[in-house]
């Protein structure tokens, strides 16, 4: 009864005027951001952080949390239409979707696409409702070992799940984790790796790290490496489904909600798996699956289309209440709260109770805003998609630079922008997640202080982190986070190779 009476007070707090506009606009920009090819919501969120510097904290959260929902139900326009997925969660919807385009089918996948959307989002929704206070309350009992381990659990997930290659992901980790010790010791006072520049004392603004790793790099690396690319889009047919569309859609979205969610709910890492795994159930369970890379399936569309949007929703779980990001966009959303002087973890939903519960409510509103804008102004957002690129990746720089010098008014700010968009280019080519590079910036000055208050508990010595039952469970997890996918590798038989 308790969650339910918060639930209603962000209700109230969610639907004050300004707040449902901010919604309304962050859902707006985020489906409209997600239906441009190659821009996807982190970018998207990297790109306004400056911008709501400014904006009170609630509002700015909400909007944000708009723009996340936003963008991964637009991703499926435009892998529809033009079989170009913005973000890796649209690929597969690309795989059925764009055949179900070519075959004169596009309006009925874009609607299972977003009802699908709806459904999952709407469940897991519920999920973060109930489970998330209970996981807030358990993780309020950990003291600073527990919390060094839960740390050292998102270093290790975040770097090993989210690359290509562990390597990479844990390289990543650490130019983070450098870039997170500039700046003034939190208990000597001592200034750590400044080179003489005032500007360094504060440290590097998570914030200015975000845009230039993300939208920076990401207009940099399309004009470098992307070229001229010709896009063909196929014609929109009426938004609408038949009765056998229902009949096959529905039980696809509840079973890709079931994969989605508990996916979002680990720090694992993604929506890639999630939605293969939803794709291969579909065409395993499918009577007829000769349509299936064919002429498109539309379970192949629907099912994966709600494990992605199950999947985003349920990672608010592990981000609100253990500060985990288990995504780019959860990283830039860690970000954004930490702007604000809030941490996300166990003791939000005790000192910024009003803002979680207002966000939680924001995102069911939200949830009913996207299938409202979706379903009748698809053919608007098509059009999004005839904007030339020059003119596209311009106005990101643009937005990039101004907000990131209405910080500070800093001309050192802009160079270091630019310095890390360069980084962010290099990143990219050579396979680097840019996501940890992000955790280790917020995280790592937490990490230290948490590890330091351990040690004065144990005295100076290591052992008090085996001593808790609690802490030698998350080191269990950390060490089998980063050696069983080698064991299972090296296991393989030949032939599975």
């Amino acid at each position: 009864m308790d969650i339910f009476n918060q639930l209603l007070q962000g209700f109230i707090t969610a639907a004050t005027p300004i707040n449902l506009l901010w919604c309304f606009v962050g859902c707006a920009l985020g489906t409209a951001v997600g239906v441009l090819p190659g821009i996807g919501p982190a970018v998207a969120v990297a790109m306004l952080l400056p911008i709501t510097v400014k904006v009170e904290a609630t509002a700015s959260m909400i909007f944000f949390a708009g723009i996340y929902y936003g963008a991964m139900y637009g991703g499926s326009t435009t892998s529809i239409l033009l079989n170009t997925p913005g973000e890796t969660a649209s690929m597969v919807t690309a795989m059925e979707g764009n055949k179900m385009a070519k075959s004169g089918r596009a309006g009925a996948a874009l609607a299972t696409a977003a009802i699908g959307s709806f459904v999952a989002g709407t469940i897991a929704t519920v999920l973060v409702t109930l489970f998330a206070p209970v996981v807030a309350e358990f993780a309020v009992k950990l003291g600073p070992p527990e919390y060094f381990m839960l740390m050292l659990l998102a270093f290790t997930t975040v770097s090993a799940v989210l690359g290509k290659s562990a390597v990479r992901g844990l390289t990543a980790l650490f130019v983070g984790l450098a870039a997170g010790l500039v700046g003034l010791d939190q208990i000597t006072g001592q200034a750590r790796y400044t080179g003489g520049v005032p500007e360094m004392l504060d440290g590097i603004e998570i914030v200015l790290v975000a845009v230039g790793l993300f939208a920076v790099a990401e207009a940099m690396y399309a004009v470098l490496y992307e070229g001229r690319v010709v896009d063909s889009q196929n014609k929109l047919s009426r938004v609408h489904m038949t009765a056998k569309d229902w009949r096959r859609s529905w039980p696809a979205w509840l079973r890709g909600t079931a994969i989605g969610a508990p996916f979002g709910c680990i720090p694992a890492g993604g929506t890639e798996i999630p939605t293969f795994l939803s794709y291969a159930t579909e065409k395993k369970l499918a009577k007829d699956n000769t349509e299936f890379g064919t002429q498109g399936a539309i379970e192949g569309v629907a099912g994966p289309e709600a494990a992605n949007n199950a999947t985003v929703t349920a990672a608010m779980i592990p981000l609100l209440t253990l500060g985990i990001p288990t995504s780019n966009t959860t990283a830039i959303l860690l970000g954004a709260f930490q702007n604000y002087g809030i941490q996300p973890g166990p003791q939000l939903f005790t000192s910024s109770s009003a803002l979680v519960w207002a966000l939680i409510a924001s995102l069911y509103i939200g949830n009913v805003m996207l299938l409202v804008l979706n379903l009748p102004l698809v053919g608007l957002w098509v059009k999004l998609l005839k904007i030339p690129k020059p003119y596209l990746y311009a106005g990101i720089l643009i937005f990039a630079t101004v907000g990131v010098y209405g910080m500070r008014q800093s001309a050192f700010d802009l160079f270091l922008l630019y310095g890390i968009g360069v980084l962010g280019v290099v990143m990219r080519r050579f396979d680097f997640p840019t996501a940890p590079v992000v955790v280790g910036m917020i995280l790592g000055p937490l990490a230290e202080a948490q590890f330091r208050n351990a040690m004065s508990i144990g005295e100076g010595s290591a052992m008090v982190f085996l001593q808790r039952p609690m802490s030698v469970t998350l080191l269990v997890i950390v060490v089998a986070v980063l050696v069983l996918p080698r064991l299972f590798r090296a296991f393989r038989t030949p032939a599975a190779r």
